[in-house]
């Protein structure tokens, strides 16, 4: 049986997303996102999107490409609320979509996206021993668990080395999305992300987020702050006690139609 699905991505970082109001996909998601995700033997992506519908409200399951299924994605629920309304099934400009972080407030402006992220969960600094080195990671949640490191030159880092060895670290329970971030100036950061899950991405909403409060926090930065990654830039606006708001691009790709069935029996 062929299936539906749409392309998206958020500065670079794609997904696949399939409407699966009856819930009949989910059970299979941790197989469908790896056979989807694979870049040379399925569609290729970051993660799956399935699109439920729970109480009447759209909600949001997002696989990794290994599987694993994340709480919350800040460049998926900016495509998402793209998908909402390119297919009529909701109207702007604000939109609300659920996560298995709790429900998100989205306004579509200008071809941008504004998202209320919820407030951070932030902790204090950590001395992490890796592979012979010392590391300080900050950690913080934005309904996923990140940690922030500082460095003097985010293109300096070898990330296929530290960000496996730091997300993979015992201390992180869940794992950890990793964020490697440079002060550029008082309102701008470049960041470099290794997601959990999917390892090296050209975005991270939550992950820009993080990086952000972090540096506003520790007195580095303020907001609002530019977040440079390598596929664009995301605008976070924070302050102490409040919620986090991100702002963003999002854009479809291509839409298509594929039999799961042939999918499988292909591996």
């Amino acid at each position: 049986m062929e299936y539906a699905f749409s392309k998206y991505h958020g500065l670079g970082n794609d997904f696949i997303f399939m409407e699966d109001f009856g819930g009949k996909l989910l059970p299979e998601g941790e197989e469908l996102a790896r056979l989807l995700c694979h870049r040379h033997f399925g569609i290729g992506a970051d993660g799956l999107v399935l699109i439920t519908k729970e109480a009447g409200l759209f909600t949001m399951r997002i696989f990794n490409a290994d599987g694993s299924e994340a709480e919350m994605c800040g460049n998926a629920v900016r495509c998402m609320a793209h998908y909402l309304l390119d297919q009529a099934l909701a109207e702007g400009p604000a939109l609300r979509i659920g996560t298995l972080a709790g429900v998100k407030e989205i306004v579509a402006s200008g071809g941008l996206y504004r998202v209320d992220m919820g407030e951070p969960d932030l902790e204090g600094p950590l001395s992490l021993a890796a592979s012979g080195r010392e590391w300080i990671c900050h950690p913080v949640s934005m309904g996923n668990p990140h940690a922030v490191v500082f460095v003097d030159d985010v293109d300096e880092v070898n990330l296929a080395m530290w960000g496996p060895t730091l997300e993979n670290h015992p201390v992180w329970p869940q794992k950890a999305n990793i964020e490697f971030v440079q002060v550029v100036s008082a309102n701008r950061l470049k960041v470099r992300v290794w997601e959990r899950g999917a390892g090296p991405t050209l975005a991270c909403g939550t992950g820009a987020c993080a990086a952000a409060v972090v540096s506003i926090r520790e007195g580095f930065v303020q907001s609002p702050v530019e977040v440079v990654l390598p596929g664009g830039e995301l605008t976070i606006e924070w302050s102490a006690g409040n919620h986090v708001s991100m702002s963003g691009p999002a854009t479809k790709v291509f839409a298509g139609r594929i039999d799961l069935e042939a999918l499988k029996g292909g591996r």
